[in-house]
């Protein structure tokens, strides 16, 4: 298909704003576990539109902005009514509220097409496509204009309110003691939300209005935890979306020699998907592939540690021989496997252990390096053996384990305070020397 940007400049430039829009205002619907309200609003905007519909006789942009925005602030009002007086929860108030108001919505929507000229697929996928057509030469389309509006009054809206938003968004009880009136607030962000979700709706649809109110958010904050910071990852996360979806939309079936081309909003949220899907696997902190390596790494740290702490043991049993231990002994000790060979690698690449010949086979034995390292991991398991036998009364048979565990994550600091809580104290319950700092 060929690219024309008097065509489809327009339909990028709409998508742009409008995502933008709806990312701006759903960070804090994400902060506030709000997200379903996004989604909430959007749907139950139907009956506004429909009764506009019905009232007026034409599609009017003000009387269905009016009716719109006056029943997305209902549904806001009647959630939180639910909530405190039905003592139900949040997310169960808002799937009846909107579920009930979509509902009526369809049906006042069915009875609507038969007096006015309207839609019902525009509900889903909005009149993107239809953007350029509007435009003249000394004039913007109207929908282009709309939105527009409504990022300028959403920029304005955070700008001017972004300390009392913040602050309500993590903690409203701390807002409320501050004199931030947490409860205006979430009123004022909802207003906002179904402003925009209605200047957003007949441009792009319920599909993308939900998937940007809640997916560039989503992603922005698996990358990073500032406000700040995630507000822009969202909008540019937005922006990406809104292009690449267009992009995917024109040219996307031509990739797999099909004439037609996709319904753009919803390529558009189907790009948004895909980011979410890249971010998931790929988030540094967040993401599956680093959470999983990360966990990869702690293993093989344990693995080491535990290695350490048996030849640290093994030495304390051999105190005149100095026998080292087999090399075959300390990997079926560990349960052998890869994760115990290379382990054993990683240790002697770091010179922790060295690999030494004896009669009986190859064996390992600790270097000075390696001593002090196993003596810090023995000296934090029998501290803490000794501290839960004094404080927690607890039977010399039931200290190895809690204190096996704990070994691998007690700190110098950690360890120093132990010290000082068990003066005094030379031995563990077992009666086994606890190794002293200057030995390590």
């Amino acid at each position: 298909m060929q690219w024309t940007w008097d065509i489809d400049g327009w339909i990028i430039l709409a998508g742009i704003l409008s995502a933008c829009s709806c990312a701006l205002l759903g960070n804090y619907l994400v902060l506030r576990r709000l997200s379903l309200m996004g989604d909430a609003i959007s749907h139950a905007v139907l009956p506004g539109l429909a009764l506009a519909f019905i009232i007026t006789q034409s599609r009017d942009t003000v009387p269905m902005f009016l009716g719109a925005v006056i029943i997305g602030i209902l549904t806001a009002l009647l959630t939180q009514v639910i909530t405190r007086y039905g003592k139900v929860e949040h997310g169960a108030a808002m799937g009846v509220v909107f579920s009930i108001l979509f509902a009526v919505g369809l049906v006042l929507i069915r009875r609507a097409t038969d007096h006015v000229d309207l839609d019902p697929a525009c509900v889903l996928y909005g009149n993107i496509v239809q953007i350029p057509l509007d435009a003249t030469v000394d004039a913007l389309p109207p929908a282009i204009v709309n939105l527009i509006i409504a990022l300028i009054a959403n920029v304005v809206f955070v700008a001017l309110f972004y300390k009392e938003l913040k602050i309500s968004a993590f903690d409203p009880m701390l807002a409320t003691t501050l004199g931030i009136g947490a409860g205006t607030m979430h009123y004022a962000l909802m207003v906002m939300v179904a402003i925009t979700t209605v200047a957003c709706f007949e441009a792009v649809g319920s599909i993308l209005v939900i998937a940007m109110l809640i997916v560039p958010p989503v992603a922005a904050h698996l990358l990073t935890d500032r406000l700040g910071v995630m507000i822009i990852i969202s909008l540019l996360l937005a922006i990406a979306s809104a292009v690449g979806g267009h992009l995917a939309a024109v040219f996307g079936p031509g990739l797999f020699g099909m004439d037609a081309t996709a319904e753009t909003s919803a390529m558009m949220a189907v790009v948004a998907g895909a980011l979410l899907g890249i971010t998931i696997l790929g988030s540094p902190q967040y993401g599956v592939i680093a959470r999983a390596w990360n966990r990869a790494a702690l293993t093989m740290q344990i693995v080491r540690q535990d290695m350490l702490g048996l030849l640290y043991r093994w030495r304390e049993l051999q105190p005149r021989s100095g026998r080292a231990m087999l090399r075959s002994d300390v990997l079926a000790a560990i349960n052998g496997g890869w994760l115990a060979k290379r382990a054993l690698k990683r240790l002697v690449r770091t010179r922790e252990v060295v690999s030494v010949i004896t009669n009986q086979g190859p064996a390992i034995r600790l270097t000075p390096n390696g001593l002090a390292s196993a003596s810090q991991l023995v000296g934090s398991h029998r501290l803490w053996e000794t501290y839960l036998a004094k404080h927690f009364n607890l039977a010399v048979d039931h200290l190895h384990a809690p204190a096996e565990r704990m070994e691998h994550f007690i700190s110098s600091e950690m360890q120093a305070e132990l010290r000082e809580q068990l003066t005094e104290v030379q031995t563990d319950p077992h009666g086994k020397p606890i190794p002293e700092p200057d030995e390590l």
